[in-house]
């Protein structure tokens, strides 16, 4: 399945879509830019309310890009920072905890979520 990001949408809806085709998997996004293995401070986290418009300018604006399973990690982010101008993190559930998947970037939005599903079975 195909999630569209445009510049219509606000962060909720884009969060709440991506975590129904991936439910083991969360995207928050934040107003800068994170290393590669690195994660974000919480202070920096946008609210939810905020449609991504307010953030794309100049020569991005009215573009979009497509989220699927076989997208690195690191790729959603960057689309995210390239397009919108705004800084994404990938978290994982692993039990009853989410963790950052800042060391894991480059693996699939797919090898994510099931590696996050076969970590919460394992707790259960």
């Amino acid at each position: 399945m195909e999630i569209i990001v445009n510049n219509h949408r606000n962060i909720e809806g884009v969060q709440e879509e991506f975590n129904r085709v991936y439910p083991y998997l969360r995207l928050e996004f934040f107003l800068h830019r994170h290393g590669l293995h690195q994660g974000n401070p919480k202070k920096d986290a946008l609210k939810h309310d905020m449609l991504l418009k307010q953030f794309q300018k100049g020569k991005n604006e009215g573009k979009e890009f497509i989220i699927h399973e076989d997208m690195l990690v690191s790729e959603l982010e960057e689309q995210f920072q390239k397009v919108f101008g705004i800084s994404a993190q990938v978290f994982r559930k692993s039990g009853r905890s989410w963790i950052e998947t800042t060391l894991t970037d480059d693996w699939t939005l797919k090898r994510q979520n099931d590696e996050g599903q076969e970590l919460s079975y394992m707790a259960g």
